[in-house]
């Protein structure tokens, strides 16, 4: 008899996903596709960040460099949050050192009108990736992942990184009409976007909420909680969603209410304490970044303690509690990805 291959339905990333009982504690980090690994700047070399999101040769190397190293239980698609806005013509660039930069933006009812709906057929180099992903990672799931439609509004209006948010907020509250027809169409293009990957072979998703932290819970939910909601409702019945946003400890009841199965938690939030508030929820998170380059016993007593507050939740996924650090050392992430097996296995 020839031995059937597993597939990526009885991973303990999807088990975990599922509210199961995995073989362990599946672990993946938000940004392991690159920035910390020098295979990664290798293969990159000069190419652009967009440019590379658009070689799935590329994206599709890049994505399993962490899963080769790490021994990760599920990879993470290399692209970017505003790839679709690029995609549909917005005159949007990722700046090294910055972040994505607006040409024009957008603050009218006439710069809504610049956003079209996006078509599978803007992002062909997605579904190659996607399909020659599906080749390589074997078992191994495939997250894919989209921008949440605050976020990306945000970039939007003003134009570019910003720490206070200011006319994003201004905009919301003195033109309400223009925000949501602003944000509304881009939850359209955030689940458009997810969709494409879903139905080029991805396993599950994350809607990242970057900037939502900068919102009141009030402001949250009139201003953007129903977009995210629909963005996610894209692929609703699919796949497993889950929702993660930075600094967003006062809104994770909120941002529970998408629909999203999994609920993400940064590092400022206990994974016990979000569990009472999250009854029944599958958790993902929570380590602190930061502690990546913390000595080895520091990194490793921190992780236990990471582990031991989610076996409160219905089900853990262990994560970073943000994305990986640039200058964080590989060699620490497959410390903690060793570690989170060896005592979770079952």
């Amino acid at each position: 008899m020839v031995n059937a291959v597993p597939s990526p339905h009885e991973s303990p990333f999807l088990a975990a996903c599922r509210g199961e009982e995995p073989v362990h504690t599946p672990v993946w980090f938000m940004r392991q596709a690159g920035r910390s690994l020098p295979e990664y700047k290798a293969a990159r070399g000069e190419t652009s960040m967009l440019e590379a999101c658009r070689t799935p040769e590329l994206v599709c190397e890049i994505t399993m460099q962490p899963v080769r190293r790490h021994g990760v239980d599920a990879a993470v698609f290399f692209s970017d949050i505003v790839v679709p806005l690029a995609a549909i013509g917005v005159g949007i660039e990722i700046v090294p050192g910055v972040g994505p930069v607006v040409a024009e933006p957008f603050s009218t009812e006439a710069d809504v009108k610049r956003l079209r709906n996006l078509d599978p057929c803007d992002v062909p180099y997605i579904t190659e990736a996607v399909g020659l992903l599906g080749k390589e990672l074997g078992a191994t799931p495939l997250i894919g992942f989209a921008g949440a439609p605050f976020t990306l509004a945000s970039y939007l209006v003003e134009g570019g990184p910003s720490r206070d948010h200011a006319k994003t907020k201004a905009l919301m509250k003195s033109r309400p009409d223009v925000w949501h027809a602003l944000a509304s169409r881009l939850a359209a293009i955030c689940g458009e976007f997810l969709r494409v990957q879903v139905d080029a072979g991805a396993n599950a998703v994350q809607l990242f909420d970057s900037w939502a932290g900068a919102l009141s819970e009030a402001d949250y939910r009139e201003f953007a909680l129903p977009h995210s909601t629909a963005a996610l409702a894209g692929v609703a019945e699919s796949v497993p969603r889950i929702h993660f946003g930075v600094g967003t400890g006062h809104l994770l009841e909120a941002m529970a209410e998408t629909g999203a199965e999994i609920s993400g938690v940064d590092f400022r939030t206990p994974l016990d304490e979000a569990a009472k508030r999250l009854p029944g929820k599958v958790l993902q998170g929570n380590l602190d970044p930061a502690l990546i380059l913390a000595d080895d016993d520091a990194l490793i007593a921190e992780t236990d303690k990471v582990v031991a507050a989610g076996r409160a939740a219905k089900g853990h996924i262990f994560n970073l509690g943000h994305g990986v650090l640039p200058y964080s050392d590989p060699a620490k992430l497959k410390l903690v990805v060793d570690r989170v097996h060896e005592t979770t296995a079952r």
